[in-house]
Order: C-alpha cells, then structure tokens, then sequence
C-alpha cells in the first residue's frame, strides 16, 4: 500500500513538472527562454502523458484525463509539420508540377563542421545534381573538401565564420544575375545570392542560427532581420534554423523575410549517440522558405551523408505571377509560429 501511494504521488509529481516547461513553450513570444521550451513540444507531451497514464487507476484518474487531453491538444500543434513514423516515404508535398514549366531542385544540408566522411555529399551532389547548394557548419577543412564541386559549380559564396569551424555557402550551376554580387551577412550566418535561373531571377539563402536561449539565437535573429528584409520578390531560403517549425524563432525569420515556411519534410537532426531508428526523438530545425513567384513542389528529406543533420531535396519552380489572381496564395502552409525567438 505504501509502495502504491509512493508511485501514485511520483507519478502526479512528475506529470505536474512536465507541464509546466509544456506550457511556457507556448508563450515563446514573450521571451526566448520560453520559446526554448517549445522545440521540445513533442518530448514534453509524450513524457507527461506518458506518467498520466498509471494514474487513470487512482483516485486521481480526471487529473490524469486532463493531462492526457492537454497533451493530446500539444501534439496536435505540431502534427501538420511532423509526419509520423512508419507511413512510407517521409515527403511534404506542396504543389503539383506544371509540365510546361522547368523544376529545379535545390540541396540543403548541414555539413557537421568535422564530418570524415566528406564523400558522401560530394556522392550525394553527383547522384541528386542539384542546380543550387545551400550549405551550413562549412568549416576551413570543407571548404577545401568542396573543391572537387567547384567545377560544376562555378557559381558560389563561401561565408566562413571568424572562428573558421561555423560558416555558410551558396553553391550554384545557374550563373549568378548580371550586375549582382552575393553577399555574407551576420558574421558568416547569412548568405544572398541572387540566381538566373533561366531568365527568371530569384534570391537564394542560407542561413544558420546559434543555438536557442540562453544561447544567441534570439539577439541574432534581431540582428540578420534588416538583412532577411532585403531578399527580392522572389525568394527561397534553406536553413538550419536550430528551432522547430512552431517556435516563435521560426516565426520572426518568416516575418523578417516576408517568406512562407514550407511543410516539414521529418525530424532532420539527431544526436550521433542515438540509433537512426530512433530518429523519432530527434528534432526537426532545418527547414525551406519561399516566396514571390517560387512554387515549391516538394521537401523530401535525403538519406545519411556524413552529417548528425539530413539533407533536404527541394524541388521548385516559378509561376507566371501575370496570369495568377493577385490573392492566390503559392503554396499549402503550415500554420505560421508566432513571432519571436544551434548545431
């Protein structure tokens, strides 16, 4: 009996505890120390309702429905931009293709700034054939381990961090617009480029953010916002973001931008300690954005190459905005996070 009374109690303790960061992840914009709270959203869920569950046996049992309903309604937030294990292919389709239109396809990916094993994106590149490249963590060692590509992409920015381990790169096959000139912004953070992409021209980003509160992420995203203000009409951007899809960061980068998040693709991060088929606890940070006349078809997330983050496979095109009515909107959306707040 009192081993039954002390599971009760610890049970309702540890369901109460969990709550509570559950909750403050939902005030993120209020301030980044909550919005940190946010990217764990799905974690915090399952884990109290996870310890709510005994107590349906207990004379506490309608605290543990309450717990189980709350947790059920903060999954729900986050269903649209995470697809569940196990249902084939992890694919955010967004629309279809026009088939008198060109795609393009463009690659987004973390590089992890001391992989060894280097040739598993060059192998990736070559099986994929990206026309641009949006690259995080390009350390001094990738940059020279990315010469090979440099060849068939003669087009290309390098912004390396002051540190030299941290840095982003915009690599492209289309030639960079006539009288344009790419630019690094924030330190090696943020990275324009502005491509012809067989006459119709687009800003292309890359963009990595520090790690959330109590880190830099927050002031950071402060600080590149005037930057993300002067992306074109036309405009997509790969990141990792360092932050889930509903955090209020996402949301400040998207309003900065006057871009559109583009459905998750899965969870594009875990930890090297972890197994890939656990690969349901990572989380999802590296995300596309898009705007103007760029239509996204598809976010496909890659296989492994090398890299703790996976790769995205992103394929667009550009509508004739003449013949579109001015309130069609260019894609399906996630619900956009509220505005405020690495690897």
């Amino acid at each position: 009996m009192a081993f039954y009374k002390f599971g009760k109690i610890a049970c309702f303790a540890a369901m109460m505890l969990l709550s509570v960061p559950l909750v403050a992840g939902f005030f993120g914009a209020w301030h980044p120390a909550l919005d940190s709270f946010a990217h764990f959203r799905v974690h915090l869920a399952v884990l109290m309702m996870l310890t709510a569950l005994p107590l349906l046996f207990s004379s506490l049992r309608w605290q543990a429905v309450a717990a189980l309903a709350f947790g059920a309604a903060a999954l729900s937030t986050t269903s649209s931009a995470l697809p569940l294990p196990g249902l084939g292919p992890v694919h955010a389709a967004i629309q279809p293709r026009a088939t008198d239109r060109p795609v393009y396809k463009m690659l987004q990916m973390n590089l992890r700034f001391n992989s060894t094993e280097p040739g598993k994106v060059l192998s990736l590149v070559g099986r994929t054939q990206p026309d641009v490249i949006t690259l995080q963590e390009v350390s001094a060692k990738w940059t020279k381990s990315l010469e090979p590509l440099f060849a068939r992409y003669p087009h290309r920015i390098l912004c390396p961090y002051p540190n030299r381990i941290f840095g982003v790169a915009i690599l492209s096959r289309r030639p960079f617009a006539e009288g344009s000139e790419p630019q690094c912004f924030g330190g090696g953070a943020l990275a324009i480029a502005k491509v012809d992409f067989g006459g119709r021209t687009s800003d292309v980003a890359a963009l990595h953010l520090g790690w959330p509160w109590p880190f830099e992420q927050s002031p950071q995203i402060g600080e590149l916002s005037g930057d993300l203000a002067t992306l074109g009409d036309n405009a997509i951007l790969g990141g990792d973001f360092n932050a889930t899809p509903w955090s209020a960061a996402v949301g400040r980068v998207a309003k900065a931008g006057d871009l559109t998040l583009m459905p998750a693709a899965g969870r594009t991060w875990l930890t090297f300690m972890l197994p890939d088929f656990m690969r349901f606890a990572g989380l999802t940070i590296d995300h596309v954005m898009a705007k103007g006349d760029v239509t996204v078809h598809s976010v496909t997330m890659g296989e492994a190459a090398g890299s703790d983050h996976r790769p995205l496979l992103v394929e667009f095109s550009f509508r004739d905005s003449a013949t579109q009515p001015e309130d069609e909107t260019q894609t399906v959306v996630l619900e956009t996070p509220p505005a405020p707040r690495g690897s």
